[in-house]
């Protein structure tokens, strides 16, 4: 009884070192400037306000939100597409001696470097290929550096499809892509819903990337709003938060939207019979 009475303590301890942040930061775009540095700090705003998102609304909210999401789910489409086939075949098909693990790592070890690493070389090609500060080049970046944790993804769901099912197919005279189609692809929609939703998640919330390739709010997202509101003189904490808050309502909207899909895409494969 006493350990039962632990677990519940300490995942309710856990709840609300999650939770306190986001209910910061919603109340922070609601409180007016008395409220916000008041001492001893107030989590409950005496007199709310809306003048937060309405000023961020006249800064140009509507074309940051338009970008971020046209962005993340470019991203997502592309990367799935990409790697989903990519995928497949590292999880179907055997290379010569050693080269399946070696292909696989060295699609794994993109995701090891540090992306600061590649900003400047990023850069100088966006720049030649004209596509700074475009959202095309937003998603041609995310697109790179999402594929490879789409394909360890899908690789894996892939691998918990018996092969057999695909044979039984292709004797009944299927091509291998339609048998793909027809038959694998189904199978792992909740794998490709879950993998997809990681891929949003990583896309929308990305900073650095949208930082250096992007200039102005005609393609810039909304991390890019948010820290746009640390000025030179000082640091807009009600935009910040409700910038804040914006960010996060659509990505909590699409989560719990597809909820269903997601755990049974991350619990895919876990049981046998």
């Amino acid at each position: 009884m006493t350990w039962k009475v632990v677990r519940y303590i300490v995942l309710l301890v856990s709840a609300v070192i999650v939770v306190f942040p986001v209910i910061w930061v919603v109340s922070t775009s609601i409180k007016n400037d008395v409220d916000i540095f008041a001492i001893p700090p107030i989590l409950v705003p005496q007199h709310p306000t809306d003048s937060r998102y309405v000023d961020l609304w006249t800064y140009g909210l509507l074309a940051y939100l338009l970008n971020s999401m046209i962005v993340a789910i470019s991203t997502a489409a592309v990367a799935i597409l990409i790697g989903t086939l990519a995928a497949y075949s590292l999880a179907r098909f055997r290379l010569p001696g050693k080269w399946s693990g070696r292909v696989s790592f060295w699609i794994l070890s993109t995701r090891m470097f540090p992306p600061i690493v590649t900003v400047i070389p990023l850069f100088q090609l966006m720049r030649f290929l004209g596509l700074v500060n475009t959202r095309l080049g937003l998603v041609i970046a995310y697109t790179a550096f999402n594929i490879p944790f789409v394909v360890w993804m899908m690789r894996g769901f892939f691998v918990e499809v018996p092969k057999d099912l695909e044979e039984v197919a292709m004797v009944d005279g299927c091509s291998r892509m339609r048998a793909f189609r027809s038959i694998s692809l189904p199978l792992v929609v909740p794998g490709i819903a879950a993998t997809a939703i990681f891929t949003i998640i990583l896309s929308w919330q990305e900073f650095l990337f949208a930082l250096i390739l992007t200039q102005t709010s005609a393609s810039a997202t909304l991390p890019i709003l948010v820290s746009s509101q640390v000025t030179q003189y000082q640091i807009l904490w009600g935009q910040m938060g409700a910038a804040g808050a914006i960010t996060m309502v659509p990505v909590l909207i699409f989560a719990f939207s597809v909820q269903r899909y997601l755990v049974r895409g991350m619990s895919f494969g876990a049981i046998k019979g």
